[in-house]
């Protein structure tokens, strides 16, 4: 996500890191190369010269804080001012107590329907009841689309043929209240700003409705066009929040974000994926940390709690202690597959170097292999690697259907991450240690 913005920022955070001196000359080059990359990332030309131009005045004027240089002060400018231009955070949280109705509008092609599963996901994974109503009568398989997205969800979908729009929504999220559901997410037909009938048939559905929130869905891939959308339907409708969505295939995010945030709405999730759980709230500070680099450990300490990985003390302490089995390595492959790609979980680690698609490609389809080779053992073998000879090497390989040198790559691997498992225990130790005898006075 962001890859040519993380790329253009990154490297001009390294380029000012790697100057011997930051003087104003580095400083005004610090500031073109942002401009270069924002620009690029079709944010729009007034919003990137307003931002650098707080960078740089702050860079020149600003005293440095204590123990913290000025390369590093350029870091901590950047990110304040890159959080500014995405607007304020603010969450949905909707009350389990009482039913909450969520209407969602936008162009056609933005990714509505898809969202609609999407967030009917994210709220059934953090305990609310959740219903989805099919009002959009104008597209020739809606009902269809939304039907096999909200069995992905396992969430139920209410439509009838032959029924206006607005008696849709109102049937279907008394049918949803009537079952004990706390959350009714309401799709409708995608339309067009310029729609005349279309944007009618929205506010018709909204008065009718009378929705708790009205959600307006946008095409991450429109850059600063953005923009005019959100202001358009704003005009037609109380719009209470926005959702950025392809934000995974497009070099123009950063525009659709600082463009939508821009009106004033607030943007609320992004959609960064074609995966059903590939969907977060919208944090800004967050998500300026991804783009220089610094990691989002919040967004993955999410990520973990929703792939409810449960964590085995036992396992923990075999790991911890360098006496990992084989069971317990597969287990940790698949509850890192729960989490979703491995791209998107290593931009979340601050301070990893970017790998290539290509390279993380590589290692999930390496990890499925591992995972064959590790099934196709017996117990005793999993167990106890120790006593795989030449023949059970030969077996186990026909098994998975793999190589004897994928085998053995594997079991290399494998005693490569007990060993590490076993330095870092030893490392905290002696850290602990070397705690204790300063606190004692003896150092």
């Amino acid at each position: 996500m962001f890859e040519k913005i993380k790329e253009g920022l990154q490297s001009a955070i390294k380029h000012l890191f790697e100057a011997e001196v930051v003087d104003e000359v580095a400083i005004k080059e610090f500031v073109r190369n942002i401009q270069r990359t924002l620009i690029q990332a079709d944010v729009n030309i007034k919003l990137v010269f307003e931002l650098t131009k707080k960078v740089e005045e702050r860079l020149l004027q600003e005293k440095g804080k204590p123990g913290i240089s000025l390369k590093e002060q350029a870091l901590v400018v950047l990110y304040e001012e890159l959080t500014k231009v995405m607007g304020t955070e603010t969450r949905l949280s909707p009350p389990l107590t009482s039913p909450y109705t969520i209407l969602l509008v936008g162009i056609q092609g933005s990714g509505k329907t898809t969202t609609a599963a999407k967030l009917a996901r994210y709220f059934t994974r953090r305990g609310y009841k959740v219903g989805l109503v099919c009002a959009d009568t104008f597209r020739a398989g809606a009902y269809d689309q939304l039907k096999a997205l909200g069995d992905k969800a396992q969430v139920e979908v209410f439509w009838q043929s032959n029924e206006k729009a607005e008696e849709l929504a109102t049937r279907g999220r008394e049918y949803f209240v009537n079952k004990g559901d706390n959350l009714i997410i309401v799709d409708t037909s995608g339309r067009h700003k310029e729609e005349k009938s279309l944007l009618e048939e929205m506010n018709r559905i909204e008065r009718r409705l009378a929705p708790d929130i009205t959600l307006l869905v946008l095409d991450g891939t429109i850059g600063q066009q953005a923009s005019v959308q959100a202001s358009a339907f704003n005009a037609a409708t109380r719009v209470g929040g926005i959702v950025v969505t392809k934000l995974d295939g497009t070099a123009k995010g950063g525009g659709a974000l600082t463009a939508a945030a821009a009106t004033g709405a607030k943007i609320l999730f992004v959609s960064t994926g074609e995966r059903i759980d590939d969907i977060e709230e919208f944090s800004p500070n967050r998500f300026a940390g991804r783009m220089l680099g610094m990691g989002d450990l919040k967004g993955l300490v999410e990520k973990v709690k929703m792939a409810e990985i449960q964590v085995d003390e036992n396992v923990m302490r075999r790991i911890s202690s360098g006496k990992m089995s084989l069971d317990d390595f597969y287990l940790q492959m698949e509850q890192l597959r729960n989490l979703g790609p491995l791209q998107k979980i290593v931009e979340m680690l601050p301070g990893l170097p970017k790998l290539e698609d290509e390279a993380t490609e590589k290692m999930e389809k390496r990890f499925e292999k591992w995972k064959a080779i590790i099934r196709a053992m017996t117990p005793e073998e999993r167990k106890e690697p120790g006593v795989l000879n030449s023949s059970r090497v030969r077996r186990i390989a026909r098994g998975a259907g793999v190589s004897e040198k994928d085998v053995k790559e594997m079991l290399v691997a494998f005693e490569q991450g007990k060993k590490l498992m076993k330095d870092a225990k030893k490392m905290r130790m002696n850290r602990q240690l070397l705690k204790q005898l300063k606190g004692s006075g003896l150092i």
